[in-house]
C-alpha cells in the first residue's frame, strides 16, 4: 500500500472512500493541520525532509523546467523551490514551488522589470501544479506576451500545490505569502530582475494578487510592489455570493460545481468537525472526492459526465459551513497601497460582472486608485488576453514611474 507521510497523518491509497473522506475532509484535532489531501510524489525536487532555513523567502534549489512546462518566449525557464510561511495559521515555515521565466536579450540596467503572476484555478492535487503540469494555452499566450515585451515573470504554484500539504483553495493569505516569498527568493538570488514588481493575476490568481498587495506592507514591507492587474476577480461579500447563486442553477448539470468541491476541501483544514459525507450525497461522493487526484479541467468533465446537479450533489446545503471558508477568502484590505487595473468581462459566468463590479466599487470607496475596464463580450477565460492592450499600457506606465489616475468617478458599468 502506497502511503504519503505528512507530520501525524498517514494517508493510505488502500483506505476505503468513507475512511479517506473522514480523514481528509474532517476528523479529530490531530488532523486539523496535517491533512494530506491531494498529496502525491512528483520527484525529489519537490520533496524536502528538513528545511535548511527557518526564514521565509529563501531559495532552496532551482533547475531548468522541462519543455512542456516552459514558455517559448523565455530565454530561461526555471523551476524554483523556496521557503514560505504557512498561511492558514501563520506559525510554520514550509516549502513552496514555482517558476521563473527570463526574457530573451540583454537585461536593462537594474534587471528585467518583474511581474508576479498569480495563476487561476487548477485544482488542489499536486499533479495540477503549473511548474509540474504545465499551463493551459490561454495562460501560455498571456505570459509569452509579457516576456516578448521585456518582462520577467515569477510564478508561485501556491502553498500545497506540488509540495507537501493540502492546497488551501482560494484562501487569500496563504496565496499572498507564497507570492511574496517567491519574490523575495528571486530578488535575493542572482537573477537579473528588478527590485520593483507589478502583480498580475486571473480568477483565483486575481484574488491572490489583490491579497498579495494587501498583505505586503505588514508581511514583506521591503518589497516594492508598484501596481496590480486583476482579471476575473472574485469577491466573497454578501453581494458577491448572491451574484454567484443567481447564476448557478440547482436543477441543471453545472460543471462549475467543481468549484464547490474544491472549496469544501479547505474545510477539513480549518474545521475539525467537518465531514464531507454529512453534506454530499452518496451517489456524488466519488465525484467530490476526485479533487484528490483530478485537476479542475477534468473535474468539469467529470461533473458533466456524471450529470451532477446541485440538488443531486448535496443532501444538505453546505452554505452554512462554507461561511468559515469564505472568511479565509476575504481580502486583508481593499485600500491598496498600489494602483490597480481591473478587467471585467460582461459574459463572465464564473465570477459574474455584478460580483466584480461590487469589488471595484468597494475598492474605490476604500480609497484605492483603480483603473476599471469593462469588456461587454468577454468571458471569464477570454478577458485574460482580451484586456492586454489596456493592461500593457497600465503596466508600462507603472514601471515608468508615471502617475496613475483612477476612474472611480466614472466607472464603466
Amino acid at each position: 500500500m502506497t502511503t504519503f507521510k505528512l507530520d501525524k497523518l498517514f494517508f493510505g491509497a488502500g483506505l476505503s472512500l468513507a475512511v479517506v473522506s473522514s480523514l481528509v475532509f474532517g476528523g479529530d484535532e490531530k488532523t486539523l493541520r496535517a491533512s494530506a489531501l491531494g498529496d502525491s510524489y512528483l520527484g525529489e525536487f519537490y520533496r524536502v525532509d528538513e528545511l535548511s532555513s527557518t526564514s521565509p523567502g529563501v531559495l532552496i534549489r532551482h533547475e531548468t523546467l522541462d519543455e512542456h512546462q516552459s514558455l517559448n518566449r523565455a530565454a530561461d525557464n526555471i523551476r524554483l523551490l523556496y521557503t514560505s510561511t504557512e498561511g492558514l495559521f501563520a506559525e510554520d515555515i514550509v516549502a513552496v514551488s514555482g517558476a521563473l521565466f527570463i526574457p530573451r536579450g540583454t537585461p536593462p540596467e537594474g534587471g528585467w522589470p518583474l511581474l508576479g503572476w498569480a495563476h487561476g484555478t487548477v485544482g488542489i492535487a499536486d499533479i495540477c501544479s503549473p511548474s509540474y503540469n504545465g499551463r493551459q494555452q490561454r495562460d501560455e499566450t498571456y505570459l509569452n506576451h509579457w516576456l516578448a515585451n521585456g518582462y520577467a515573470v515569477v510564478a508561485s504554484d501556491y502553498q500545497g500545490l506540488g509540495t507537501q500539504g493540502t492546497h488551501p483553495y482560494l484562501a487569500t493569505r496563504p496565496a499572498a505569502y507564497s507570492n511574496l516569498d517567491i519574490i523575495r527568493a528571486v530578488q535575493s538570488a542572482a537573477f537579473p530582475v528588478s527590485n520593483t514588481i507589478v502583480m498580475i493575476g486571473q480568477s483565483q490568481g486575481a484574488a491572490a494578487a489583490i491579497a498579495t498587495v494587501g498583505h505586503a506592507p505588514e508581511y514583506a514591507p521591503e518589497l516594492d510592489i508598484q501596481g496590480l492587474v486583476a482579471t476575473g476577480a472574485p469577491y466573497f461579500s454578501a453581494e458577491g455570493i448572491a451574484a454567484i447563486q443567481e447564476t448557478r442553477p440547482k436543477d441543471a448539470v453545472d460543471p462549475r460545481l467543481g468549484y464547490n468541491f474544491l472549496a469544501l476541501s479547505m474545510l477539513g483544514l480549518i474545521d475539525p468537525e467537518f465531514v464531507l459525507e454529512d453534506y454530499v450525497s452518496a451517489d456524488v461522493l466519488p465525484v467530490a472526492m476526485a479533487v484528490t487526484d483530478t485537476c479542475y479541467v477534468d473535474m468539469k468533465k467529470l461533473v458533466k459526465r456524471e450529470l451532477v446537479t446541485y440538488n443531486k450533489a448535496f443532501k444538505k446545503s453546505p452554505e452554512k459551513v462554507l461561511t468559515e471558508a469564505f472568511r479565509r477568502m476575504e481580502y486583508p484590505t481593499l485600500k491598496l497601497s498600489a494602483p490597480a487595473f481591473f478587467g471585467i468581462g460582461g459574459k463572465d459566468i464564473n465570477t459574474p460582472p455584478r460580483m466584480q463590479q461590487a469589488l471595484v466599487t468597494s475598492a474605490c470607496v476604500a480609497g484605492s486608485r483603480v483603473r476599471a475596464h469593462f469588456y461587454p463580450s468577454a468571458t471569464h477565460g477570454s478577458i485574460v488576453n482580451g484586456s492586454t492592450e489596456e493592461s500593457s499600457q497600465f503596466v508600462a506606465s507603472v514601471f515608468a514611474g508615471e502617475e496613475i489616475i483612477g476612474n472611480c468617478n466614472e466607472l464603466p458599468f
